[in-house]
């Protein structure tokens, strides 16, 4: 199966560093809606592909945005929600990485559906602080489930640490944040 990660659209939390990562729910730039437009293009979806993305705002956003009228399988999933790279035991969740609720991304997002059979803490806090043991098996347990879609590739809206991360846990390669993805940009990965 192919992973096709994607950096987000430029969000309003890096429009005035560091302060800006204090906002909390930050909604894509124009600058980053163009982008995600822009994604039609470079990435163009079908109805077989999967779209997997982040609970946040800007996210969801992206996906909308590129997804358009689509009809494919759109799942809102917080095994690649906001992800600190490297990690750092005394790390805390920044504003901006905080995760949508289900209320909203439900009325917001109608045509994005809930991974299931998720423990409802990982809706509330993610993947962003957790040690390395817990999320090289939560990982593990993320890639099953999009091996279980049966589909021969799926899309994956999320973060530039999450993406590192998972890059990091399934390559073996040691990475830094150097290797953090611009936005809109891709990696692939088969697995």
């Amino acid at each position: 199966m192919e992973l096709v990660f994607i950096r987000h659209g430029q969000g309003q939390h890096t429009a005035n560093l560091p302060e800006s990562l204090n906002v909390a729910n930050p909604s894509l730039t124009k600058i980053g809606k163009n982008q995600a437009k822009d994604l039609r293009i470079s990435h163009p979806l079908a109805k077989k592909d999967v779209l997997i993305v982040s609970p946040t705002l800007r996210t969801l956003q992206t996906a909308d945005l590129w997804s358009g009228n689509i009809e494919c399988l759109k799942i809102v999933h917080p095994l690649v929600a906001p992800r600190i790279f490297p990690s750092r035991s005394a790390a805390g969740t920044l504003p901006c990485d905080e995760l949508l609720s289900f209320g909203r991304f439900a009325e917001e997002f109608p045509h994005f559906h809930p991974a299931p059979n998720l423990p409802s803490s990982l809706w509330e806090t993610g993947i962003n602080v957790l040690p390395e043991g817990e999320f090289s098996r939560l990982a593990e347990a993320f890639i099953d489930f999009c091996q279980s879609l049966k589909k021969d590739k799926a899309y994956i809206v999320t973060h530039d640490g999450t993406i590192t991360s998972y890059r990091q846990e399934l390559s073996g390669l040691v990475l830094t944040r150097a290797d953090f993805l611009e936005e809109t940009e891709s990696y692939r990965l088969i697995v």
